[in-house]
């Protein structure tokens, strides 16, 4: 019997019942540290865009893709923290004399933050 192209070019079989299946196994991937940015990015490809979830996914490139997503998010958050506290006057000084409004502030600066990375980020 002539061997497949696959066992040509090196792959095997194992035998399941009647059934020869591929021995299949995804590319090694680095792995890097992914936050609460790639975890949100997961689930919406997961949910929302299986395509190309799946092709990252098969390609070996899903992590690092998630790890990218996570550092231009971490990246985007610092700066636009920093910007919108120099922008609305929220200082050390005010945190001095009264955290109560220094935290609220701030509160309020994070959530605008987190929508902002959310729609130019995460879920594009």
């Amino acid at each position: 019997m002539e061997k497949t192209l696959f066992e040509q070019m090196g792959g095997t079989y194992t035998q399941q019942g009647d059934y020869l299946l591929p021995n299949l196994v995804l590319p090694a991937e680095e792995k890097q540290s992914i936050g609460v940015w790639g975890q949100r990015r997961f689930r919406y490809l997961k949910q929302h865009h299986r395509v190309l979830y799946y092709n990252l996914l098969t390609s070996g490139k899903l992590h690092s893709h998630l790890a990218d997503v996570e550092g231009q998010a971490q990246e985007l958050f610092s700066r636009l923290v920093n910007e919108y506290t120099k922008r609305e006057g929220i200082d050390e000084h005010l945190k001095a004399t009264n955290q109560l409004a220094w935290a609220q502030k701030m509160n309020n600066v994070r959530e605008r933050v987190n929508k902002v990375i959310n729609e130019e980020v995460v879920f594009v």
